[in-house]
């Protein structure tokens, strides 16, 4: 596939089951080329996994992101304050959506405490066939983001 994306997953201990089932999903993904699995210690903090792959994001070395934590907030959070970086926590199929097709977000946030596991992996299905169409509407708003945080 031309345009397969790269992958980066991670999480904390609260997150490990989930993100590890994720993993596999993803590998066997024909949309998916690469998948990046920035915590091999299990016991690694939330933010350092969630700063770490934003960062990925925002040099260009990946495309898209999955953080799952307890809730996914913690994750979402820390993701957040990486320059170019748009993380958002979504637990249906509609904010799923969204989060891509009116936010263009580049990372998922889930918690392993909040939903099921099979619920986490069709939304994680879904959210990698959206793709943000920089002639919606949207985009007068996401360059509104940018501005500000261009400051």
């Amino acid at each position: 596939m031309n345009n397969a994306l790269r992958v980066v997953v991670g999480s904390d201990e609260a997150g490990y089951e989930y993100k590890q089932r994720i993993k596999t999903d993803l590998q066997s993904d024909s949309r998916v080329s690469e998948v990046i699995d920035v915590d091999a210690d299990r016991d690694t903090n939330y933010p350092t996994v969630a700063i770490q792959a934003a960062e990925m994001i925002a040099r260009g070395a990946a495309d898209r992101a999955i953080l799952i934590c307890g809730t996914g907030l913690g994750v979402a959070i820390a993701a957040n304050k990486v320059k170019g970086v748009r993380a958002a926590t979504a637990h249906d199929s509609y904010s799923v959506e969204r989060s891509v097709l009116s936010n263009n977000a580049q990372i998922l946030c889930m918690g392993q405490r909040v939903i099921g596991i099979e619920l986490a992996r069709k939304l994680v299905h879904e959210w990698l066939g959206y793709t943000f169409d920089a002639a919606s509407p949207s985009n007068a708003k996401i360059g509104e983001i940018n501005s500000y945080e261009a400051h």
